[in-house]
C-alpha cells in the first residue's frame, strides 16, 4: 500500500502549495537576515526555526507522537503501521496481520465492531476510557482513512491517549461517592425501626427503599408505636433534603414523635409540638408528616397531616376512601393550628401511608400519581408486606428509583371462627355512688370467668377494676365507664370519668388513708396508663399478658 498516498490523507498533514504569495517572501528574507520590526517586536507571521511540514512525511509525523497510533486497511483490519509509542504500550504488531489475531488489544477494548462501524459510515468514532487487562485505560478515536484510488481499500488510523490517571482519579471519586452514600443510607435504615411492632388487632408491614445510586439518600421515615390499651400510633414522614444531614434531621424528628406518643396526646397536638421542634432543629429543613391512631373500639383512624399525603383506606370489597382533610403545611413553617380528622377502618379493610417518592413523578402531575395507587391498591389482595410488594412494583419503583420511597400498610383483619373467640369486649355504665364499685366487681368476676381465664389473673383483673373504679369514683366525675377487654395476647381494663385530670403515681406516706390505688395498680399489671378523651375526660387503663 501506498503509505506517502494515505499521509495526505491524514488531519493536519495536507501538503502546502509550492508557490507562495509576493507577500510571504517580506518577513522570509527578514528572518534570514536576522532583522526586528520597528518597535521591537517580531512578526508574528515570521515562520519559525525547525523543519518544515512540508518535510515531513505521515510515517515521520505520526511516529514522533507521544500516543499510540495504528494505521489497519480493508475489512479484516490488517496492520499497516504502528508507532514507536504503540509498541512500548502494547509491544510490536506485524504489519499484514488481521487486528483481530495479532492486536488482542483492540479486542479488550471492544474497537473491532467500532471499527467496522467507521469503514461503512466514514464517520470517525471516540469511546473514552476503556481499560485493557494490563489495568491502563485509553481514549481511542478511530477516524476513516481513504487510499486515493478507486481500487484500493480504505482503512481505519487509531488513535489512542493514555487516560489511566484520569480514570483512577474518577474511580477514586466514585469510590468516595459510594461511600458516602453507603454511611446515609446506613444511617437511614438504622433509624428506622428495625422490628416494626405488631398490635393485636392490626397486621403491619413497612417497606424502605433508597433511590438509585444517581439520587442521594432522602430522609423517608415511618413509625409503630403502641400506645396501651389496644391503641396504635401510625407515623410517616418526609424531611425534604438529601444526604447525612436529611438523614439526622428525620431521626431527631422520629424519636420526638415517639416521645410526644408516650403522653397519649391527640394526632393534631402532636403535630403541633413537631412544628416547634422541626423549627428548632433547622428552619431550612421543611418536613411532611402525618400522624394517626387506631381505637380497636372505635373502628376509625384518627389522623393530622402536616403537608403530607392522603392516607388512602381500601375495603374489603376494593373500594378505596381517600382521607382528604384536614392537612396543613409541613412542620417547621409554624403558625399553623393543626387538626385531626377521622377515616373508617372497618375489619378487613387495608390502610396504606406512603411518601412522595411512591406517587411522584416528572412526568405526571402528583394527583395522577396518586390515582394510579389507588388503582394499584384496589386490587392488591394478600398479606401487609405483600401490599407492600405488589404497591412497589405497580407503581413503577425499582432499584434506580429517582427518590426514597417509604410505604406503611396496615390491615385490620375480619376475624371469624376460632380466631373471633379469643376477641371480646365487655362494659358497664358505671352509675349511682358507692354502691358502684361492689357492682363493678361482680361484673369483672362474671366477664373473667367466662372468658375462661385461669383463676390468679381472673383474681388480678378483679382487684385491678376494683381500684380503677374506687379511683374514678373518689376523684372523677360522671359519666363513668368500666370496659373490659380481650386479645389473643392481653387482658386490658379501662375506666373512663368525666375529669379530665390525670392520676400519676406517688410514694405514699404509712399515715396515709388513700393514694395507694395507683401503685397497686402498677405493680400488678403489665402496664397502664391514662389519657384525656375527646370529650374533655380521661380514660386510665391497665394491661395483663395472658399466660403461653
Amino acid at each position: 500500500m501506498n503509505f506517502t498516498r494515505w499521509s495526505a490523507r491524514l488531519p493536519g498533514t495536507q501538503r502546502r502549495a509550492a508557490a507562495r504569495d509576493d507577500h510571504s517572501s517580506v518577513p522570509a528574507a527578514r528572518a534570514e537576515s536576522g532583522a526586528t520590526p520597528p518597535g521591537g517586536t517580531s512578526d508574528p507571521s515570521a515562520p519559525v526555526s525547525g523543519p518544515s511540514l512540508e518535510g515531513l512525511s505521515a510515517r515521520e509525523l505520526l511516529g514522533r507522537l507521544p500516543a499510540p497510533v495504528a494505521l489497519l486497511h480493508g475489512p479484516e483490519h490488517r496492520i499497516t503501521y504502528v508507532n514507536a509509542a504503540y509498541v512500548s504500550a502494547f509491544g510490536p504488531r506485524p504489519c499484514g496481520r488481521p487486528a483481530a489475531e495479532a492486536m488482542p488489544e483492540l479486542a479488550e477494548l471492544s474497537l473491532l465492531p467500532l471499527m467496522d462501524q467507521v469503514l461503512r459510515s466514514g464517520t470517525s468514532r471516540t469511546v473514552k476510557s476503556r481499560k485493557v487487562r494490563a489495568g491502563n485505560s485509553y481514549t481511542v478515536t478511530c477516524t476513516p482513512v481513504a487510499t486515493g484510488d478507486p481500487e484500493g481499500e480504505a482503512g481505519v488510523l487509531v488513535y489512542a491517549t493514555d487516560v489511566t490517571d484520569h480514570a483512577e482519579a474518577a474511580e477514586r471519586l466514585r469510590a468516595s461517592e459510594r461511600r458516602h452514600r453507603e454511611t446515609a443510607v446506613t444511617l437511614q435504615r438504622s433509624l428506622l425501626p428495625q422490628d416494626l411492632e405488631q398490635p393485636d388487632d392490626l397486621r403491619i408491614a413497612a417497606t424502605y427503599q433508597p433511590g438509585g445510586t444517581d439520587a442521594a439518600v432522602g430522609g423517608d421515615w415511618y413509625d409503630v408505636i403502641t400506645l396501651g390499651a389496644g391503641r396504635t400510633a401510625l407515623v410517616i414522614g418526609d424531611v425534604m433534603g438529601r444526604g447525612v444531614r436529611a438523614a439526622a434531621v428525620m431521626g431527631q424528628l422520629r424519636t420526638a414523635v415517639r416521645a410526644y406518643a408516650r403522653l397519649d396526646l391527640p394526632p393534631h397536638e402532636v403535630l403541633q409540638l413537631l412544628d416547634v421542634l422541626a423549627a428548632e432543629i433547622d428552619a431550612s429543613q421543611i418536613a411532611t408528616c402525618v400522624y394517626a391512631v387506631h381505637d380497636p373500639n372505635e373502628g376509625h383512624l384518627v389522623y393530622a397531616s402536616a403537608g403530607h399525603l392522603p392516607i388512602l383506606v381500601c375495603d374489603e370489597d376494593g373500594t378505596v376512601h381517600r382521607a382528604e382533610d384536614p392537612t396543613g403545611p409541613p412542620l417547621g413553617t409554624g403558625g399553623w393550628v393543626h387538626t385531626s380528622g377521622t377515616i373508617a377502618l372497618p375489619p378487613g379493610s387495608t390502610a396504606v401511608l406512603y411518601t412522595d417518592g411512591l406517587v411522584e413523578r416528572r412526568s405526571e402531575d402528583i394527583d395522577e400519581g396518586v390515582a394510579s395507587l389507588e388503582r394499584a391498591l384496589s386490587g392488591a389482595k394478600g398479606s401487609p408486606q405483600v401490599v407492600c410488594d405488589r404497591l412497589i412494583r405497580s407503581l413503577g419503583v425499582t432499584a434506580e428509583h429517582d427518590d426514597d420511597v417509604a410505604v406503611l400498610v396496615v390491615q385490620h383483619p375480619a376475624r371469624t371462627g376460632t380466631s373471633a373467640e379469643l376477641f371480646h369486649n365487655a362494659s358497664l355504665e358505671l352509675l349511682g355512688g358507692i354502691e358502684a364499685a361492689p357492682r363493678a366487681r361482680a361484673f369483672a368476676t362474671g366477664v373473667l370467668a367466662s372468658w375462661r381465664f385461669p383463676m390468679e389473673l381472673c383474681d388480678l383483673g378483679v382487684l385491678a377494676a376494683s381500684e380503677l373504679v374506687a379511683n374514678s369514683l373518689q376523684h372523677g366525675t360522671p359519666p363513668m365507664r368500666l370496659g373490659l377487654r380481650r386479645t389473643d395476647r392481653r387482658l386490658i381494663i379501662e375506666v373512663t370519668d368525666g375529669d379530665d385530670h390525670l392520676p400519676r403515681r406517688r410514694r405514699a406516706e404509712p399515715a396515709d388513708e388513700a393514694g395507694r390505688g395507683i401503685s397497686i395498680i402498677a405493680s400488678i399489671a403489665s402496664s397502664w396508663g391514662s389519657r384525656r378523651t375527646p370529650g374533655g375526660g380521661k380514660a386510665v387503663w391497665c394491661e395483663f399478658a395472658l399466660p403461653g
